[in-house]
């Protein structure tokens, strides 16, 4: 015999007096089934009774108006565990909007298993990771309710830990919390979830501080509060005398909040001004720039404790009018004023919109896909119930359609290109990974390398002791991120150089055995206009590089230095021997030329012409520090040199240099704006350190005077700090 169902707690009753005979229906089925399936005794992980917790929850849902069917999915939010068939049977008896979201809420379970940041070896990787979990759940579900019940769920089960007693369990959980839970609320806006989040998981997570805060507020509680009630007293008595309709109270201070900023900004207790706090809600935004200038009037306000969050929102959209004021007696007085409509925000956040359709204004990108969603939710409650089931499709095309999240066997979150297969992940684990790269499991599966992830899978790679990876990954669209395709390169072009300049090496010894006597390797180097004896092995074994300009070169250091050579005889005696290039030596075309390397002149730049022993003329832009030295040391070697007409086709080389703020895609980005100029980029070097990257492109351009447009887009990609020439 079915045991009867407990009669329903107050606040339900209350709650199902405000909805439709069909919503209440739904709700009620969703209590009968959490009542009927839940097994007897059912505990959550710190030995909560699962009825307790769902039902704590599903208050706080409520109380947000998630809707009923929300109120009823967190009931039900265990059930997947405890009914393997479950789904049919609520679609059938609770709605298929409510069974979603349960099976929502049970990804989601799923991989908050993996949360725990701490084992991390650094505080910024363990921010970074944070970070990603929280941007992974966003991605994951198709309705952003699942992720605000999970913050109720989280919420509920820290209050409940308030009652007991301290453990590694609780620590772990408020740790959690701080890290994933709390910043998740902050950033959906859910002020009235957040400040709890933030509150319990300090409180179980540093015991002692707390209490001693907590003490703190408390001895001069009274005295604050009296405080308090006279300053809000001579406001609301300033505003009527203004004309102006006000809500003035006191604020709450919530102890986490005064903890970070002792810590930030290194203060006690008494010197912080916000521990007496005051809002001020008004009808219209005019009227709080009014209410603004007249408390400043009022008392003085202090430097550098003003912020307009009306002007310029924060990137969850919370809006408000901050400031500090000497009050009475000289303390200080931390003040909020904002509209009614912006307190509604920022108490529900992304909830309001299904009470009060707000709209958003994100900063970043991935803030704007946010704002999006926003409207997307709204655009949710006018629609059609046929159209309801494209939801889910509209908003993984729409919002995250560019990124996904995968999970190491260990929970590490990693952020890849949208279409992005193993190989790609394991070049984003390690460079040594992907390069060694044979095979892959996801969740658990063997799966070919060509297989595009999917969000919130577990991925496994299998790789060899030793190897390298394969052109065809490239040629057959296996790989999509920019930082796998650029090490798959540079592993290629390595490899390629290195069989050149070993092939160039064996060449260069024969011919070195014909010579007596043995030259000077690095002189003999120099001579040739290189650097070091291994670039004219690669030179060699490119092609660039004659045996007989070895030859000429080695019996040249064996000859007496040639008698100094001037400027006016190698115009007279030098009209070669070359094709015309483009460049004109003291008017004359037709000279032995060569671009020089430390400044890559190109048409536009003004140049001039150094006289070299074997390459001719060498051409550098009048601003080259090579050349203003070399100038100096041999003025006599210094001609008049200028651009000629160029032909059809021919580029030049120049390099440019881009520091930016290090972060995920920032490579793939500037390569796509100069794909966008239609500019051939022949070599790349990167750096980063302290999150800042240092990149140096070499690019291919017909004249100077195509740079500006250039650079000028390239300093608009995110993250961009500066960009210029070299």
């Amino acid at each position: 015999m079915t045991s009867p169902l407990p009669d329903l707690p107050q606040w339900l009753s209350d709650y199902l007096a405000t909805l439709t005979e069909a919503e209440r229906a739904q709700l009620c089925a969703a209590w009968a089934w959490a009542w009927t399936h839940y097994p007897a005794g059912a505990v959550t992980r710190v030995g909560q009774s699962k009825h307790e917790n769902r039902i704590a929850a599903a208050r706080m849902v409520a109380e947000m108006d998630l809707l009923p069917d929300a109120v009823a999915a967190t009931l039900l939010a265990d059930i997947p565990r405890y009914a393997p068939d479950w789904r049919a049977d609520v679609t059938e008896q609770c709605g298929a909007s409510v069974a979603d979201l349960v099976a929502g809420l049970d990804e989601v379970q799923k991989l908050t298993q993996f949360s725990d940041v701490s084992q991390l070896d650094t505080p910024q990787e363990r921010r970074q990771q944070a970070e990603a979990m929280r941007q992974m759940l966003l991605a994951m579900v198709s309705d952003i309710r699942v992720v605000l019940i999970k913050l109720a769920l989280r919420t509920a089960t820290l209050i409940y830990l308030t009652d007991q007693a301290d453990s590694a369990e609780k620590r772990q959980l408020a740790k959690e919390t701080l890290d994933i839970f709390a910043p998740l609320a902050n950033r959906l806006g859910v002020w009235q979830l957040k400040w709890q989040l933030e509150d319990l998981g300090f409180r179980h997570q540093q015991p002692a501080e707390y209490q001693r805060i907590a003490e703190l507020l408390e001895e001069k509680r009274e005295e604050r509060l009296a405080y308090i009630d006279n300053f809000v007293a001579t406001v609301k008595h300033e505003l009527a005398q203004a004309g102006v309709q006000a809500d003035v109270a006191g604020r709450p201070k919530h102890i986490y909040s005064i903890h970070r900023k002792m810590v930030k900004k290194k203060l006690g207790f008494d010197g912080l001004y916000d521990i007496r706090a005051v809002r001020i809600l008004v009808d219209t935004v005019a009227d709080c720039y009014a209410v603004l200038g007249l408390v400043h009037s009022l008392w003085q306000p202090i430097p550098g404790e003003f912020d307009d969050y009306i002007a310029h929102p924060k990137a969850n959209d919370y809006r408000s009018l901050h400031t500090v004021v000497v009050g009475p007696q000289d303390k200080g007085v931390e003040i909020q004023i904002r509209t009614f409509e912006m307190h509604r925000f920022a108490e529900f956040g992304v909830a309001a919109h299904w009470r009060y359709k707000e709209g958003g204004k994100g900063n970043s990108a991935y803030e704007q896909k946010i704002a999006w969603l926003r409207q997307l939710l709204d655009w949710r409650e006018n629609m059609a119930e046929s159209d309801k089931e494209n939801l889910a499709e509209a908003f993984h095309t729409e919002l995250f359609k560019d990124t996904i999240y995968v999970l190491t066997p260990h929970g590490k979150v990693f952020s890849l290109p949208s279409g992005a297969t193993p190989i790609d992940f394991a070049y984003a684990l390690h460079s040594d990974l992907g390069n060694r790269c044979r095979g892959a499991k996801v969740d658990g599966h063997i799966v070919p390398l060509s297989t595009p992830l999917e969000n919130g899978q577990r991925v496994e790679i299998i790789a060899a002791k030793e190897g390298h990876p394969s052109v065809s990954w490239l040629q057959d669209g296996w790989v999509k991120s920019s930082k796998a395709i650029a090490k798959i390169r540079a592993h290629i072009r390595q490899q390629n150089a290195e069989s050149v300049r070993e092939s160039g090496r064996s060449l260069f010894d024969k011919q070195l055995a014909k010579i007596q006597p043995k030259p000077n390797l690095g002189k003999l180097a120099e001579s040739l206009g290189f650097a070091k004896i291994e670039d004219v092995y690669t030179a060699v074994g490119q092609g660039d590089l004659s045996l007989r300009a070895i030859q000429k070169a080695a019996g040249a250091l064996n000859e007496p230095p040639p008698p100094p050579v001037s400027a006016d005889n190698l115009v007279k005696q030098s009209k070669i021997k070359s094709a015309r290039n483009g460049i004109l030596i003291d008017g004359e075309d037709g000279l032995l030329t060569t671009l020089a390397k430390c400044c890559k002149p190109a048409p536009g730049d003004a140049i001039a012409g150094f006289v070299t022993r074997e390459r001719g003329i060498s051409v550098h832009r009048q601003n080259c520090e090579a050349f203003i030295h070399l100038a100096e040391i041999h003025p006599e070697k210094i001609l008049p040199a200028a651009w000629a007409q160029q032909q059809d086709g021919q580029v030049f080389a120049i390099d440019i240099e881009i520091r930016a703020q290090d972060r995920s895609g920032l490579l793939r980005d500037i390569s796509d704006a100069l794909a966008r100029n239609k500019l051939n980029v022949t070599a790349v070097q990167t750096q980063s350190r302290d999150l800042e990257a240092s990149m140096r492109f070499t690019l291919e351009v017909r004249q100077i005077e195509d740079l500006p447009r250039v650079l000028a887009n390239i300093a608009e990609v995110k993250g961009v700090l500066t960009v210029s020439r070299l």
